[in-house]
């Protein structure tokens, strides 16, 4: 095949090469295009191969007017408009692909390249990942490639030869485009992506029925990262709070319902106990307001640029959905009090049940209500009895434990007696409230895991979790987590229940598992690290590098003048290194050169590529005629000729130098003439 790709012509050549970095470009948009776009622009790309590798004519216009009338008609119809990023995003890839139809001159090709480098950003609108960049970097060094190779008209070069220009067309820029991003001021939208979250993705909610959370945890993609500053607590103390479900309808869990209490705890209701915890959160863009943290931050998170408060249940939302990556600090303490100690009209919010809802667990907990061993030992001798239940009652903790029906506790108490943590908390939770103890539920992440390459804690969707917490009197609200009686060591040792793996996961599992471990602890924290130095380079950051260099209180201002200082200079280097380049070049050549425009200066014409001698021959023929015409030019002549003699002749090379020396001076103290007739 590649015998058969050097033996194009080279237009055919030329055009499949561009045609197969274009579809490089397109690809990464395909599963977020519509459809009909991802066909059409494909169908289109293949057809001009197809007519480029045959050497056939290029459709006529009408067919191509035809194609884009279809193409903007099926934009509008799929997104109701053809402004907006998603539907400017459809269109710019449907005409990049219908303008390589009729590719018949160069100021064509250009459209084309710039449409191609238009349409590869885009790629960053949906994600910015350190593989997006790395799969647009090859993108870049592609139709850069084209475009040098477009510019070579001559012949038939070689692509690695237009390619290694490229490569170095790009290496010289990188520089420049490094001060840009170090130091270019990040003002919104210019450096904002418009719209939906790059890469948002599902996660946890406001809501919880039985099973969703099931869902996500077969969801191996990273929530947070997170970087503690000293000893991290214990894997059984890392309860990542989000949102608190406390409203139950029979068949979901919801938020407690608007208007209910929305002061937040005061002092006195929340203690912390115990030393901070101190650490950094990475949290991934989901589109969801929360703030993750860990049970319980007294003090507001340091997120820049979000107005973060907390709720009355100890969540912490920021003031609008979260769809960039964020980083923000936090102090925590795994040990609080929280609550009122004694029991207020508030606490009927979390006593509520919907009539005839699990009628058996109601049924259960009016029996262990009666039973003497119960009866007046409070709150923790009821709790102790349920987990006691969840220990030795034949439960077992599953990802796939059927689709439940209408009374979810009654079937999982009595019937399936198996699920995952929803079904354990939601179920623990109703039966809390038929014995009339306040309870609700919270989820978050529990635990996670470490990567020792870059000692960050990296929490997946795998790791969302549903926990329950009770009112204890003279306690306030305690952490209670059915789960752990079923399966302790989803817990202690967060052992997760793995997923159905694909061949490909299973293939690499088998030849090494411990080398693939290894394998994809490195990737991530390669992303780690492209996380916290690209995208995480703040307007902060910016500043912050200012305060570094000395500036007190830097600005915009000061900001843009150090970027204009360091454009000067690296402009003033670059002249610099041009100058220094022509005083690489060979002397002989610049003396020669220099001699060569004095004499075109008085008149002589000289042919570029003249040799000393034939200049020589210019000024003055060998003929006996003119012997003494011009002694001024005879002289001249005598100094090319020995420049001549110098480059080509026998010389012993400890005496070229001052040989040499001696022809520049006699360069300037030569009787050059101000006109030649």
């Amino acid at each position: 095949m590649l015998q058969a790709l050097k033996n194009l012509p080279r237009e055919a050549r030329d055009t499949l090469f561009l045609l197969a970095v274009i579809a490089w470009v397109i690809a990464p948009q395909v599963s977020n295009l519509p459809l009909w776009c991802s066909t059409m622009a494909g169908a289109l790309l293949l057809w001009r191969g197809y007519l480029a590798a045959r050497s056939l004519a290029l459709p006529s216009r009408w067919w191509l007017f035809g194609l884009l009338v279809v193409a903007t008609a099926a934009t509008y119809y799929t997104h109701r408009t053809l402004a907006g990023h998603e539907a400017g995003v459809t269109y710019i890839v449907v005409l990049l692909s219908l303008k390589t139809l009729e590719m018949r001159t160069q100021r064509d090709a250009f459209v084309i390249f710039f449409l191609g480098f238009f349409t590869l950003l885009s790629n960053f609108f949906v994600s910015q990942s350190l593989l997006t960049a790395m799969a647009m970097l090859v993108g870049l060094l592609g139709l850069l490639t084209a475009l040098v190779n477009s510019h070579m008209p001559v012949g038939r070069p070689p692509l690695l030869q237009a390619a290694k220009t490229a490569g170095w067309m790009a290496l010289l820029g990188a520089p420049i485009m490094a001060i840009l991003f170090v130091l270019f001021p990040r003002l919104a939208p210019l450096w904002g992506v418009p719209g939906e979250a790059p890469g948002a993705r599902s996660g946890l909610s406001a809501s919880m029925q039985v099973g969703t959370i099931a869902s996500l945890a077969l969801d191996e993609s990273i929530a947070m990262r997170v970087r503690f500053r000293g000893t991290p607590p214990g894997q059984g103390s890392m309860y990542f709070r989000g949102p608190v479900l406390s409203t139950f309808d029979g068949r979901e869990w919801r938020t407690l319902r608007p208007g209910a209490r929305t002061a937040p705890p005061t002092g006195a209701e929340l203690q912390v106990l115990g030393n901070p915890v101190d650490y950094e959160v990475t949290l991934e863009p989901n589109n969801r307001p929360w703030v993750m943290v860990l049970d319980a931050t007294e003090n507001r998170p340091d997120l820049k640029g979000y107005r973060v408060t907390m709720a009355p249940d100890l969540q912490w939302f920021s003031d609008r959905p979260i769809t960039e990556l964020v980083r923000y600090s936090v102090r925590s303490h795994t040990a609080f009090r929280y609550g009122p100690s004694e029991r207020v009209p508030a606490l009927q919010d979390y006593l509520g049940l919907p009539l005839n809802s699990n009628p058996r667990t109601q049924q259960l907990a009016g029996e262990m209500r009666r039973d003497p061993r119960y009866a007046g030992a409070g709150t923790p001798a009821m709790v102790a009895a349920v987990m006691e239940r969840l220990r030795t009652g034949g439960y077992t903790y599953t990802l796939e434990p059927g689709v439940f029906g209408t009374h979810t506790a009654d079937e999982f108490w009595f019937d399936r007696k198996q699920g995952f943590c929803e079904h354990i908390a939601s179920s623990f939770v109703v039966l809390m409230r038929a014995m009339n103890i306040p309870a609700r539920i919270v989820t978050g992440y529990q635990g996670g895991s470490l990567n020792t390459v870059d000692g960050f804690w990296t929490v997946r969707q795998s790791d969302a979790h549903a926990w329950a917490e009770v009112w204890v009197a003279g306690q306030g609200w305690i952490r209670v987590d059915p789960t752990s009686a079923v399966a302790p060591s989803r817990i202690a040792s967060l052992t997760r229940l793995v997923a159905p793996s694909n061949v490909l996961s299973q293939a690499l599992s088998r030849v090494n598992p411990a080398f693939t471990a290894q394998l994809r602890a490195m990737w991530e924290a390669a992303n780690n690290s492209w996380n916290q130095w690209v995208l995480n380079y703040s307007q902060n950051k910016q500043l912050e590098l200012l305060r570094n260099i000395g500036f007190e209180s830097p600005s915009w201002e000061d900001l843009t003048y150090v970027l204009i200082a360091l454009v000067v200079s690296a402009s003033a280097i670059g002249a610099a290194w041009t100058l220094w380049e022509r005083h690489r070049q060979d002397p002989w050549l610049r003396l020669l050169h220099g001699a060569a425009l004095r004499l075109r200066k008085a008149g002589l014409q000289v042919p570029d590529t003249a040799p000393p001698r034939h200049i020589a021959a210019l000024l003055h023929p060998p003929t006996a005629a003119n012997q003494h015409a011009n002694p001024d030019l005879a002289t001249i002549a005598q100094w090319l000729l020995r420049m001549e003699a110098w480059r080509y002749g026998p010389h012993a090379r400890p005496a070229r130098a001052q040989q040499l020396a001696t022809l520049q001076r006699e360069f300037r103290s030569l009787p050059w003439p101000q006109r030649i007739p």
